[in-house]
């Protein structure tokens, strides 16, 4: 049942309401907020019923039908969002904005005024609850202004915001490396993108073209950033400034006008990042395994930061590998001083007990916070302190120096919140109990009134009864009177004349008692009723002060976080190369790419966790000016050849984040692209198979690949015939070396191309080794120059468990065919030779009786501790003899 049909007349005051707050957020399920829990009622109750898998009801009728209706608890509500978030639902927030009784001013029958004050959507979540402390949650927009094309992005939850222009076809490698939770386009870019945003698998959400108008955007801007003009933050393209504002103009949205805090716009350039498209980094695993978790890729094993902000700040510079020299030279010494510094055990201790200061400023920033934010600020300003003190004389690199300098300054916040708070505070400020003792005199009288009251209700009583000279004298409570001064009748003509009578007020006479009060009981009894709510009160007042406090010192605090995950990752890093054994590359402008005894890191780990040890190779690519370098490498499979191309792109990508890498030493050049084809599947959904997947990879390669760039490829044209598969292979490797100049490790089963080494100066075989024994392969695992005289599939195929039958007879097909290869025998004519297979006439061979030979048995006799050197030499000669004898 849709919740838009019906006239409102003919509904209840409330289901009108309902009808009403929905009509504006048709494409959200509406929470709609009854005391202490969300109700959904309609197609939204449905939806959500089944999503969340909770009790679908009913709540009366509409249109004579019933109302379908669900709930779920206010205080449980993030983790369902989470989970309609993640099914591709958006959640619109409606909240009660006045308690009851006000309502009830208007009208017995008024309803309680409700409101959307949010919209919740996958980029713009804040909560911890919510998100993935060791991942940004990025929201994207992209802007276009004529043929000029720009990508705006930033993580709400911690006030990143960045800008850069963009040409269309880099479009889908930007997005690969961000992997914006939410996109935002305008309705002509979704058609003109949509295969490209397809692939990408981003949550699109298309706004309409006002949003993007870089005219208004400019103003918009301007207004968020409270300043008169941008161009104290750069000089930005009407793309980029259509790209920002529809960012800002849907965070606006969604919001309900209460902007999170964001950082002022940073430009960043293609041409300064290293390009890395969609299907290589997928291929190499770097963020995300092909399983689709975080499990088993590249940034899994090499992440030792102990911050949420510095593993942040580790995916993003390992999403985004530098191509300056400069930067990539200062991120190396930086990491080099944390491998040699005795004070970098103490800073990785102190970063420790370092809190999430980001996210928690952008809680703070939009009111979602608590003071639990306030005390996660008050211990990363501590902790900043701790480390600066640390380090005060201490020689550092210019990357850490600078942010040494960040870490100071909060003294007086510091100060002001270690003074304000207890050292543990609940979550939300309406627990209240969040202000130490002795902050604030008048807290902590509400609070002792609050807690004591009994306490100093005992302390009145004594002093009323040396005031009155009357020690029977007792200060009692009940619900009509409230708290009063009881005494006998005996004593009550003292009190009722001067100069008693002046305190004391005649309340009430009984039979044997008399009653009064006096205006200072009065007063304490108020105090001691409202104590509780008082105290509340002026936590929340104190709350709203320190929350100032801090929100002045955002931009400040924003530098001190991002100081803090320098130094986590530095440190990281260094931890990381000192345990892994990995070396500080050398990284320059010149083709260089030479690496010494290089490791697969994420295989390595692998194998180290099973015990297992990792064969390293070189590698060597280096270019003769601006020539190509492209190593041919042959040899089975299982025999490590896709480990070893993958292993010297991610070295390279290592390399120029700005981190040791695992290797015995590294020369790279600056590299400007990697590109990886290195397995495929079929693309089912957009009807593509395998091997149009491999051809549309090798395209992208192809046309886009320049002198510069670093390109892996595995097994091109396997996916077709032979002989067009070969062609392909061939034609793709002359075209990388003749037009793209590149360096690059092309891995191939067609031994026929081994030939190109002789006519190409740029190519030069390889192959990894192995030994062949008794019938079956031994892989070394070893990379060697030459080429691979076969390819070993039959023995691979046995070490696979095919059965002995289909093992024996394509050994007698291999052969037949390879014996045709030589005579130039036509393969249709040897095959029509060939007996047909027969399992029935091709018995499961009978394994000879074995056992140890002659000479096995002697060496077997032999005792080399009891044997002295001219007996051991005789067994030697004795053992010869006896194999020519064999032999012979």
């Amino acid at each position: 049942m849709s919740a838009n049909k019906g006239n409102k007349s003919t509904v209840t005051p409330m289901m009108a309401q309902y009808l009403e707050i929905k009509s504006g957020y048709p494409d959200a399920l509406l929470f709609y907020r009854m005391g202490d829990f969300y109700e959904l009622f309609f197609d939204d109750a449905v939806a959500a019923s089944e999503a969340l898998d909770i009790a679908l009801t009913k709540r009366g009728k509409h249109e004579g039908e019933e109302i379908p209706m669900c709930g779920v608890p206010h205080h449980a509500a993030e983790g369902y969002f989470l989970t309609l978030i993640r099914k591709g639902f958006r959640v619109a927030v409606g909240e009660q904005m006045e308690k009851p009784e006000e309502a009830k001013k208007r009208g017995a029958k008024s309803v309680v005024r409700r409101e959307v004050v949010r919209l919740v959507t996958p980029g713009t979540l804040t909560e911890d609850t919510l998100l993935e402390a060791r991942r940004h949650n990025y929201l994207a927009a992209l802007g276009k202004v004529r043929d000029e094309w720009a990508l705006a992005w930033a993580d709400i939850s911690t006030g990143a915001f960045h800008v850069m222009p963009v040409g269309q076809s880099r479009i889908g490698a930007e997005l690969a490396r961000l992997a914006p939770s939410e996109l935002l386009t305008s309705e002509t870019v979704d058609e003109e993108l949509r295969e490209v945003l397809a692939d990408l698998g981003a949550e699109v959400t298309v706004l309409g073209n006002a949003s993007f108008d870089s005219s208004a955007a400019e103003n918009r801007l301007c207004g968020v950033f409270q300043v008169q003009t941008l161009s104290g933050f750069g000089s930005f393209t009407r793309a980029e400034l259509s790209a920002m504002g529809a960012l800002a103009d849907y965070l606006n949205i969604t919001q309900k006008g209460r902007m999170p805090m964001l950082c002022p716009p940073r430009q960043e350039a293609v041409s300064r990042l290293m390009s890395i498209d969609a299907a290589t980094r997928r291929n190499l695993e770097l963020t995300r395994s092909m399983q689709g978790g975080r499990a088993g890729s590249l940034l899994a094993v090499i992440d030792m930061t102990v911050t949420a902000a510095g593993a942040r700040l580790l995916e993003r510079r390992l999403s985004s590998p530098s191509r300056e020299v400069d930067v990539i030279y200062g991120r190396l010494e930086a990491v080099q001083w944390g491998t040699e510094a005795v004070a970098a055990d103490g800073v990785r201790e102190a970063l420790r007990r370092v809190p999430d200061l980001d996210r928690a400023l952008s809680r703070l920033s939009l009111d979602r916070g608590g003071p639990r934010d306030l005390a996660s600020i008050r211990n990363g300003i501590e902790q900043a302190e701790a480390i600066a003190t640390r380090l005060d004389g201490v020689e550092l690199p210019d990357l850490l120096a600078g942010s040494l300098k960040g870490l100071r300054g909060q003294n007086d916040l510091l100060v002001q919140l270690e003074a304000a708070l207890v050292a543990e505070p609940p979550m939300l400020a309406r627990d209240g109990g969040f202000i130490a003792t002795e902050f604030n005199l008048d807290l902590d009288e509400a609070r002792r009134l609050r807690d004591q009251g009994r306490g100093v209700i005992a302390g009145m009583q004594v002093e009323y009864a040396e005031l009155s000279g009357i020690t029977s004298l007792k200060i009692k409570h009940n619900n009509v009177l409230g708290y009063f001064i009881e005494t006998t009748a005996l004593h009550a003509d003292k009190m009722l004349s001067p100069p008693l009578n002046e305190t004391f007020i005649h309340r009430q006479t009984t039979a044997n008692q008399v009653r009064f009060t006096t205006v200072a009981l009065s007063d304490l009894e108020t105090r001691i009723l409202s104590a509780g709510a008082d105290a509340l009160t002026i936590e929340k007042q104190l709350y709203e002060t320190l929350k100032a406090a801090v929100l002045d010192q955002a931009p400040a605090l924003s530098e001190l976080a991002l100081a803090l995950a320098e130094f986590d990752l530095s440190v990281g890093l260094a931890e990381l190369a000192r345990q892994r054994d990995w070396c500080k590359p050398k990284v320059d402008d010149s083709r260089a790419f030479h690496i010494e005894g290089g490791r697969h890191p994420v295989v390595e780990a692998a194998l180290k966790s099973s015990g297992e040890v990792f064969i390293a190779n070189d590698c060597s690519l280096s270019a003769n000016g601006d020539a190509a370098s492209v190593t041919l490498l042959t040899g089975p499979n299982m025999a490590g050849k896709s480990t070893y191309l993958r292993q010297n792109a991610l070295i390279a990508l290592l390399a120029q984040m700005g981190s040791y890498v695992p290797a015995r030493s590294a020369h790279i050049g600056v590299v400007s692209q990697v590109f990886s084809r290195v397995g495929a599947s079929d693309d089912l959904a957009r009807g593509r198979s395998t091997f149009m997947v491999e051809m549309v990879e090798t395209a992208a390669i192809l046309n886009q690949a320049d002198d510069r760039a670093l390109v892996i490829l595995d097994e091109i044209g396997r996916g077709t015939a032979t002989y067009d598969g070969l062609s392909i292979a061939w034609a793709t490797l002359e075209h990388l070396h003749e037009v793209n100049r590149v360096r690059g490790l092309f891995a191939t089963h067609y031994h026929e191309m081994t030939a190109l080494s002789a006519k190409l100066d740029g190519v030069k075989n390889a192959t990894v080794a192995v030994k062949e024994w008794e019938g079956e392969v031994i892989f070394l695992h070893e990379v060697r120059d030459g080429a691979a005289d076969r390819s070993y599939g039959v023995q691979v195929a046995q070490l696979a468990g095919l059965p002995k039958t289909v093992i024996k007879r394509a050994r007698t097909v291999l052969d037949a065919l390879e014996a045709g290869e030589r005579d130039r025998t036509s393969p249709k004519a040897l095959i029509d030779d060939l007996p047909l297979f027969a399992i029935a006439a091709l018995p499961e061979p009978v394994p000879a009786k074995s056992g140890p030979s002659e000479v096995e048995g002697k060496i077997a006799n032999l005792a080399p501790d009891e044997m002295t050197p001219r007996e051991a030499l005789q067994a030697i000669y004795d053992l010869k003899a006896l194999l020519k004898e064999k032999a012979g």
